[in-house]
């Protein structure tokens, strides 16, 4: 079995430009296709936006923190309902429904209602220091989320060093972005109050996102194309049964 991590040599293409050109066609819309999976497109982005809106639109007319917090709270299991009746994926809106009950548990103990958005305030700050260290350490943490959805595993960590410096390249812009995010919303939370930490909160939530996915768009669409160990574990299977047909037959 061929190893996952083994160098290979790179061969150069004789293909004539038009080819070129559809190849990076295709390539630009497999990558695409495998980052709205990842990150889950519109719908998923909605889905961490609406609870959050949710509960600083309640707080702000009638700053009730216990029905802000119930009203997130149903909104986010929903919003999974929605998703299991339509046999969807409810991996996005599980992660919603987690970040929600953290954040409903933390204000309802301090009876603070600031403290709704420290659990996921901590969880950027957490996710941004590991884009960072990750790829400081060789295994920027980019890859390790698309590499099983571009069907690559870790195969690029040493067969495709074009395709793991565009990783790094997006871990990197992934960690600043959030840890710039972190640089606004900490001092807010403890100078500002819930409304205003609320709605900044929500301002910051999808641009800095579309950013950082528009950059590993860009970083990926032009780094050499995944290598499909799937396929070639099935390659190896099929040419292992071939070899044993001959030798039965023989």
């Amino acid at each position: 079995m061929t190893s996952l991590d083994k160098p290979t040599e790179a061969t150069e293409s004789t293909a004539d430009p038009a080819g070129a050109a559809s190849g990076e066609h295709d390539s630009r819309a497999v990558t695409e296709a495998a980052l709205f999976e990842a990150f889950g497109g519109i719908r998923g982005t909605a889905e961490t936006v609406l609870p959050g809106l949710l509960f600083v639109t309640i707080y702000t007319v009638n700053k009730d923190l216990h029905l802000s917090a119930i009203a997130a709270l149903a909104v986010s299991l929903l919003l999974v309902v929605v998703r299991l009746a339509m046999k969807d994926t409810v991996k996005h809106a599980f992660s919603g429904v987690f970040g929600v009950a953290f954040g409903v548990v933390f204000a309802m103990m301090t009876g603070n209602a600031k403290d709704f958005y420290l659990p996921g305030m901590l969880y950027t700050l957490g996710l941004g220091l590991a884009y960072i260290v990750t790829t400081l350490c060789g295994v920027p943490l980019i890859g390790l989320i698309l590499g099983p959805v571009f069907k690559e595993n870790l195969s690029w960590r040493t067969r495709n060093p074009g395709r793991k410096k565009a990783y790094a390249k997006a871990s990197y812009a992934w960690g600043l972005i959030l840890l710039a995010k972190c640089a606004v919303l900490f001092p807010l939370y403890w100078w500002a109050d819930t409304t205003q930490l609320g709605w900044v909160l929500v301002a910051l939530k999808i641009p800095p996102f579309l950013l950082a996915v528009w950059l590993t768009w860009v970083f990926l669409a032009k780094a050499p194309a995944p290598i499909d160990v799937f396929a070639e574990l099935e390659a190896e299977e099929k040419a292992r049964e071939a070899a044993a047909r001959s030798t039965s037959a023989e």
